[in-house]
């Protein structure tokens, strides 16, 4: 989808600067251009879409049913499953993220789909199956499925709408106050200047975070070494598991990104349920994603959300570590 994206990163950086593919600065350089363009335009899309949602869907309608309807953990369930088939890193989740508070949808399942959609996808499966096997494949898919299920209901648990940003509040309550926008008998193309209005606004909302994130996960991907964890992660102590999420969390990768490094560290001795967790914690949780969702929670709601998944995490690694 985004090959021609991926083109113009390495024509700007490699062609028109420049800067050696080889160098830690071209390779940062040219991170920062891909995801920085690649992320605002999905941005874009999903909250413009999101718009269209909210104007012709009964999204409220939806909201109360999920609300007042026990459904057993499926509504967790559901978000997780279409979080493991869209093909984003965690960063490019969180518009959908976005998307999903402002539709009005219950934050518990929103954090079920945060969750499991970085750590799944379709790209990523095909490479582990290929690397690792049927086994270790369905247990890497069965379990970022039931993390993120699990992670959503924990979490959707706790009252935890009021450590949302003020940003985000506005953006619910404006959307309350404007409730008869929906109900005015309108063309499409009458109520595309306000839908487009609105995706430009929340995109200028979260600009500087997304650069900076996507800037810090640049500088990470050009300039630490992939061999930097080996040492640290392959004596199979129970200690290591926990290591190797805590390692983890400041790198910045997609989960296709991150498969043949796992490749490496099995190879080189890391057991393979200490790899997995560590795939996941980069995946999963990351600096750069803290960043971005700077803007749409508070410090406390991301130390939850983090602390949370981190231990889910570190559990799961100590599980495969017996099963694989």
């Amino acid at each position: 989808m985004f090959d021609w994206l991926q083109h113009f990163a390495d024509w700007l950086i490699y062609s028109t600067f420049g800067i050696g593919a080889d160098t830690h600065l071209g390779t940062a350089l040219n991170f920062f251009v891909y995801d920085t363009i690649k992320i605002l335009i999905l941005l874009f899309i999903i909250v413009f879409f999101m718009g269209i949602i909210n104007t012709y869907f009964p999204i409220e309608r939806l909201k109360n049913y999920l609300n007042k309807n026990k459904l057993y953990g499926l509504e967790y369930l559901l978000s997780s499953i279409f979080g493991a088939i869209t093909p984003f890193c965690s960063c490019s989740s969180v518009p959908l993220f976005i998307g999903f508070v402002q539709g009005g949808i219950p934050l518990g399942v929103t954090f079920s789909f945060l969750i499991t959609s970085p750590l799944v996808n379709e790209v990523a499966l095909a490479m582990f199956l290929s690397m690792f096997g049927v086994k270790a494949t369905l247990i890497y898919a069965g379990s970022g499925i039931i993390l993120g299920t699990i992670g959503g209901w924990v979490l959707g648990k706790f009252n935890l709408s009021p450590l949302l940003s003020d940003w985000v509040k506005n953006i619910i309550e404006n959307k309350t106050q404007n409730s008869d926008f929906k109900a005015e008998k309108r063309t499409f193309k009458q109520r595309l200047p306000e839908i487009t209005q609105s995706a430009w606004d929340i995109i200028k909302g979260v600009l500087i975070y997304i650069v900076i994130g996507v800037a810090i996960g640049g500088v990470i991907h050009g300039y630490v070494p992939e061999n930097f964890f080996n040492s640290f992660l392959g004596g199979g102590q129970w200690w290591t598991v926990p290591l190797a999420v805590i390692l983890a969390v400041p790198m910045y990768a997609n989960a296709a990104g991150v498969v043949p490094i796992i490749q490496v560290f099995v190879a080189k001795g890391v057991p393979l349920g200490t790899a997995i967790a560590f795939m996941m914690g980069t995946v999963g949780l990351s600096l750069p994603e803290a960043t971005l969702l700077k803007k749409v929670m508070s410090l406390k709601l991301i130390a939850i959300f983090f602390g949370v998944v981190t231990l889910a995490i570190i559990f799961s690694g100590f599980l495969f570590n017996m099963v694989l």
